[in-house]
């Protein structure tokens, strides 16, 4: 991937997207009638290795670009989530955490596809700065971070850090915000203030208007520009709202399909955006880039794209 000039497109090195974030291990529990309490509950139970950032570099690595993932998990998992993201075509940089183990979230599914998500971030939340080489930071094409990586104190001083670095190194950065919840517990002038210059931003529209106080994601995308180069609302199955500084907002429509799981469709249209972004800095074709990717991932239980066989131990 060459570097691009300042026109408003890519210009970091030619060593593909770097990815730093959770990596989780994913139980997914969609019961098959209505949860009787204190008792049984017949359900599909899914276990499947997740976390957005992670995802996210998978969904890059199946459309066949150069990602760089990295992150943090304990010893017990680490050969298998080396393989899993490998066998994607991740060059996958993984540190042993030797005090946590892990990450994990037990999601649960409702028959419209819907989740809830009960969260232990547990070794993600150890993640620091210097687990992301020098060298790597610097050939990169871009910088992926999710917001995640700012709603703990720890970590966010990594994702901050690494912020100030990419940004001396002429490496643009792009940031999931992630979770609605998070957010409104930081609150959005935080974390406008720590993601302020990420040249893009990837709310959903709920995460948009926990940002801006606009339930309106055609203004909410607009006022995102104050804070971001282009601000990418997506919309479920109405597809996505477009904003660049300086433009007016577009709306982009996708087609509606039948959900299975919502889980990872965030992470897979952010991985089919910046897929097509990175070859070709157009917002709108990359929005349909993205949604068709998206697309792909609701149709399936599970946050990745779909493998027939991974090698190691399973968590």
């Amino acid at each position: 991937m060459a570097p691009r000039s300042a026109d408003g497109a890519p210009t970091g090195g030619p060593g593909g997207v770097l990815v730093v974030g959770d990596v989780i291990n994913d139980i997914l529990v969609r019961p098959l009638a209505g949860v009787t309490a204190d008792s049984d509950t017949r359900a599909e139970i899914v276990r499947s290795p997740g976390g957005s950032a992670a995802n996210q570099a998978c969904w890059l690595g199946s459309l066949g670009n150069q990602v760089t993932f990295v992150g943090r998990v304990g010893a017990f998992d680490h050969a298998f989530h080396t393989d899993f993201l490998t066998g994607f075509g991740v060059d996958a940089r993984l540190a042993v955490d030797s005090a946590a183990e892990t990450g994990t979230i037990v999601i649960m599914v409702d028959p419209e596809g819907r989740r809830t998500m009960l969260t232990d971030r547990a070794a993600n939340l150890n993640l620091t700065a210097d687990d992301v080489p020098a060298d790597l930071l610097g050939a990169a094409s871009m910088l992926h971070l999710t917001g995640y990586s700012y709603f703990e104190i720890g970590v966010r001083g990594a994702a901050m850090t690494l912020m100030d670095r990419a940004r001396s190194l002429g490496v643009p950065v792009s940031v999931d915000p992630s979770s609605v919840a998070f957010l409104r517990e930081v609150g959005a002038e935080q974390f406008l203030r720590w993601t302020a210059g990420a040249r893009l931003c990837f709310p959903n529209r709920d995460e948009a208007e926990a940002l801006t106080g606009t339930s309106d994601p055609m203004l909410g995308a607009a006022r995102l520009t104050e804070h971001y180069a282009t601000a990418v609302v997506t919309l479920d199955g109405d597809g996505c709202v477009v904003a660049s500084a300086g433009s007016d907002p577009v709306h982009v429509p996708a087609d509606r399909v039948a959900a299975v799981d919502t889980t990872g469709a965030g992470d897979a249209f952010c991985a089919g955006f910046l897929d097509h972004w990175s070859r070709e800095p157009e917002p709108v074709e990359a929005a349909r880039a993205g949604a068709r990717v998206a697309r792909e991932a609701v149709a399936q239980m599970g946050a990745r794209p779909p493998r027939a066989e991974v090698s190691g131990s399973t968590p």
